[in-house]
Order: structure tokens, then sequence, then C-alpha cells
């Protein structure tokens, strides 16, 4: 059956009542909110949320229920109070899939299994983290590619450049980048409270590269230990890029003064201040405006390291997950679960689908198009490490951490404290 009428289908079976049994009880409070509407709860503001709303227009067309979407920059403050006080909204749309791990095994979510079934839809690896004990929870629905190192095809031609397809490529494109008289990388830390978060990228790309999945999903949990060998392997991996004065736009110094937005400029100077920028795709929103992307900038995959492991993609993104089992929720959920909403946005420009079945047409550019594509060929896709981690870890010591390891304290100090930080329970 066409993905983009299981909701109407849903519809017609559940005659917008909470006549499916698994309804009973579950939203006591539907009738008081009225008939036909389904509450959201999201951190999409501005922009992006009228982009969200247009994606979610044709679904109220449709079906007449009215999408009641709000937008917060405090979510993780604001949905557990919502949540305990019994003001829970129908959906939460969650910026990454810990919170809601924690209210799934709480018993505060609705497993989606029963009335939907996303297989197909995804590839296994989004299928897991949308998983908690057996039970599906989550529907996906922006991500985030973050394996990707941006450079100025223009230069690299004018340079006699090539692409590295392995990291010994980039490496040695990288020391002939010094000897012939330039710096290789762009790279900046600095992010006020938050300054450190790019360095966690760079070690959690590196790990997945290095000690494999496996490995990975171990280290995010404090199944082994943060000053194991192998994450230790994979910060001075990251040194050897991050601490070498040559390699890095101001040396160690730049490395931590330099607004993490404000880093990749170098590569779009007439005389280039570096050729190389490792980041996420929503660094394309701080490029200055004379930019075209495609024609002075352009992406390849970060390449991987042992082979065993193929070229992993380091990802982040937004999962919807269901609090009240009503029929208008259920129906927003399949709907989410189509291309449709997908295609909208990722014609809208600035969004990245991981859903199997949007056609790279979708997309308005050519870059756009890459970024997807590198997502849907990666051999092995996980989740931002420090977004899975608990808090006082993931957006805390791991961030200090990574300051204080390009500021000059020794790995093995950096990686005992913060092990020591990792919460007992």
């Amino acid at each position: 059956m066409n993905r983009n009428r299981r909701y109407f289908r849903l519809l017609a079976m559940a005659g917008l009542t909470c006549a499916i049994a698994a309804c009973d009880g579950q939203n006591a409070n539907n009738a008081d909110d009225g008939a036909g509407t389904v509450t959201v709860l999201g951190v999409i503001v501005g922009e992006q949320q009228a982009k969200l709303e247009q994606a979610l227009a044709p679904f109220e067309e449709e079906t007449g229920i009215d999408v009641v979407y709000e937008g917060t920059d405090q979510f993780a403050t604001l949905l557990p109070v919502r949540v305990d006080s019994g003001n829970a909204p129908d959906v939460a749309m969650f910026p990454q899939p810990g919170l809601m791990r924690d209210f799934a095994g709480e018993g505060r979510l609705i497993p989606i299994g029963e009335f939907m079934d996303p297989q197909g839809t995804y590839s296994q690896d989004w299928l897991d983290l949308a998983t908690v004990d057996g039970e599906m929870y989550g529907v996906w629905y922006r991500a985030s590619v973050k394996s990707l190192v941006w450079y100025n095809p223009q230069a690299f031609a004018a340079a006699g450049y090539d692409v590295p397809g392995t990291w010994d490529e980039l490496i040695a494109l990288t020391d002939q980048i010094v000897a012939d008289g330039s710096t290789p990388w762009c790279l900046g830390i600095e992010s006020g409270d938050a300054t450190g978060w790019v360095g966690t990228d760079w070690i959690e790309d590196i790990m997945l590269r290095t000690a494999g999945p496996e490995v990975y999903d171990q280290w995010i949990a404090n199944e082994i230990p943060f000053n194991d060998d192998r994450v230790q392997v994979a910060f001075e991996q990251f040194g050897e890029i991050a601490l070498n004065p040559d390699y890095v736009v101001g040396g160690s110094v730049g490395v931590l003064s330099t607004p993490f937005g404000d880093s990749p400029n170098a590569l779009f100077e007439d005389t280039p201040g570096c050729y190389l920028h490792r980041q996420a795709n929503f660094i394309a929103s701080f490029f200055p405006e004379t930019v075209e992307l495609g024609t002075d900038v352009s992406v390849f995959p970060l390449p991987g390291i042992d082979p065993q492991y193929g070229t992993p993609v380091l990802v982040a993104g937004d999962v919807f997950a269901m609090f009240n089992d009503t029929p208008e929720a259920r129906a927003l959920m399949e709907y989410l679960a189509t291309p449709t909403p997908h295609e909208i946005w990722a014609g809208l420009g600035g969004f990245i689908s991981p859903h199997q079945e949007v056609s790279l047409d979708a997309y308005p550019d050519e870059l756009s198009r890459q970024q997807a594509e590198i997502l849907m060929n990666a051999d092995v896709i996980r989740f931002d490490g420090s977004d899975m981690m608990p808090g006082a870890v993931g957006t805390g010591t791991f961030w200090t951490g990574i300051t204080n390891y390009v500021g000059g304290t020794d790995v093995e100090t950096v990686l005992q404290d913060i092990e020591n930080s990792w919460p007992s329970n």
C-alpha cells in the first residue's frame, strides 16, 4: 500500500474516535481538547518552524485535523515539567533520542509498532535508534549529516588537488598543502558555554573509524571506560591534526578562540587561508552570503580509517514520538513516516531526510542531493555520542575535556577526568 495513504486508512478505521482499543484511558482529556486536534511540542522555531508547518499542511488539509505546534528553545526543561504535570503534548519532536528513550523506559510513551510498521522506510540503524527494549517508539524526520569535509572546488582545481578517498590520502593531501606553503585545515571550537562540542564530533567520527560501531556503542554507554586505550587513540588521532600548528589556522590558540561558525570563512578568501573544514551540513547557514553552494564550496565524506568499518556517517536528527494514544496522533505519526512531509521540507532547502523513500530529486540543489546521498549510502550510521551520554559528560566534561586537551593538558589526565565525572547511577 502506498505509504502516503496509510494515515487515511487509519482514519477510516478509527472513525476519528477512540474506538481503537488502545485509546481507552490513554487520553481522557481528548474530548476536552476538541476532536480533530493533535498537539506537538518541539525545538523548531522561527523560519524552520514555518517550513515544518508547510510540510504538515497537506495532512491538515486532507484529514481536517488541526496540528497545534509549539516550538521552544527550552524543550529539555519544559517537556518533563509538562509530562509530570499531566499536560503532555500528544506528540513530541525530540532533537535527540536520549530523552525519548528515557521517557520510553519510564512507560510514558506509546509504542507505535501496534499500528504502523516503518520497516523498509528507514535503514536498520535508524530503526534501532528509535527502539527501546524491543519496542519501536519513534519516527525519524530531519537528519544532520556530520561526517562531511567542506572544500572550495575552485581552489582545489587551481592548486591541482584531488578529493581524497581514504584517510591516508587525506593526510597526504594535508601534508601536500603544508609543503605548498598553505594551511590545510580550518578548525574553530569556540561556542560560548558550549565551547568544545566541535571537537567531540571529531572524536566520535574517529572512534567509529578506528574502534568500530560496537565499541562506539559500548563507549557512549560507559560499558568501556572513557579512558580506554581505544578512546585515547581517537583523541591522539584528532590531536595529530588539531595540535599541529602547521595543519590548522592559528595553531592551538586559533582552534580555541575561533567561533565555530566563523572558522570555515578562510575557505573563501582570494588566497585560501585553508582548504579543508570538517563540519555538519548545517554549517552552510554560517557561510558568507556571497558564497554559492556547489560552486564555491562542496563536500566529500570524511574518509574511513580502518577498512573493515567502511565509511561511517555520524548523524544528529529529530524524532517524533507519541505521549497520548489518539486517532489523530496515530494518523500524524503515520503521515510523518510517508515521504510527503520529508520531500516538502527538502524542497524548501536546509533539510536532509533519513527516509529511504525520499527521492534525491526532492532536493533543490546538487549539494543537498550529495549530502543526502552520502547519508543514504553510509556503511554505518551512529548518532552523535555526546548527545547520547549523560548531560554531565556529553555536554559537560567531554566539552571541557576537548578544550583542555587542545589547550595543552595531557590526554591521560583529560580522559581520567571525564571518566571520573560519569554518573554512578
